[in-house]
């Protein structure tokens, strides 16, 4: 018997292609094309993480940059209301009325106060330019610094303690217009002289001491400051050699011009004192 032929393409019962069954297979596309099916990957879906690091960093510097500027203000503050604006918040002052134009002179001066703060002086001053002197200079040499707008801080030796005596010269020491220097008998430990003005103090630890200093150095604007606006303090000459109380007047370094005293000016004593109460 003659076997029957074989189906096209070695199929056996299975429908021709291009017919129905073949599209479910792989799926029809739209417009009637036939193709093979796809999946496409899930999306990476990227979280934003918050820099938290950097926001606390950000903070801690301006917490930080506002605690510096508030410690700024307050030092400030502080500073301003300690400040000394009038010679009348400085407790303890004594004001004397030594006129402009006071006489340079040679011969030694009788001076009513003591330590002397205006009056006739030496044509040389002392060397003012923020000295520690060692030795009690000539009197009439440190009033022609007073004159010159100095700070003359004067100590009793026998009495001032060591730690005081540190204190003031850390003080002085290259401070312009201000000069230091031992003062026997003094009836405190230690005195402060600008021309025309006095304090004296028990302890270098005082506040007035720094008070005294910041606002009767150089000062020409309080009542009774200082004649000689301008003038120099160098004295350089003086501060290698300088002339000690009870020796006679040396020519040492710059003089100025001498002077006329002005009318009515004291020469020995002053006209009038006052003082604030301690």
């Amino acid at each position: 018997m003659a076997k029957d032929p074989k189906p096209e393409n070695g199929r056996t019962g299975g429908p021709s292609r291009g017919g129905s069954g073949s599209s479910k297979a792989t799926g029809q596309r739209a417009g009637g094309q036939v193709g093979k099916g796809r999946t496409r990957p899930p999306a990476n879906v990227v979280t934003q993480q918050k820099p938290w690091g950097l926001i606390a960093a950000a903070l801690v510097v301006v917490l930080f940059a506002g605690a510096v500027i508030t410690y700024a203000v307050v030092q400030v503050n502080q500073a301003n209301a300690d400040k000394i604006t009038a010679l009348d918040q400085i407790s303890g002052v004594t004001s004397y009325d030594y006129a402009a134009g006071q006489e340079h002179v040679t011969t030694d001066v009788d001076y009513t106060e003591s330590p002397p703060v205006g009056g006739p002086h030496d044509p040389y001053w002392a060397d003012c330019t923020g000295t520690v002197y060692d030795v009690d200079i000539r009197h009439e040499n440190a009033v022609h610094s007073l004159e010159h707008g100095a700070t003359w801080i004067a100590y009793d030796p026998d009495s001032i303690s060591d730690a005081d005596l540190t204190t003031l010269q850390d003080l002085v020491d290259g401070r312009s217009y201000t000069l230091m220097s031992p003062y026997a008998g003094l009836t405190s430990p230690i005195s402060l002289q600008s021309w025309n003005h006095q304090l004296s103090v028990d302890s270098a630890g005082d506040p007035r001491v720094e008070q005294f200093l910041d606002f009767l150095t150089r000062n020409d604007t309080v009542e009774g400051h200082y004649p000689e606006i301008g003038a120099s303090c160098d004295q350089p000459e003086f501060i290698a050699s300088p002339v000690v109380e009870g020796q006679p007047s040396e020519a040492v370094g710059n003089t100025d011009e001498p002077t006329t005293p002005t009318d009515g000016a004291a020469t020995s004593a002053p006209a009038t004192e006052s003082s604030t109460a301690p």
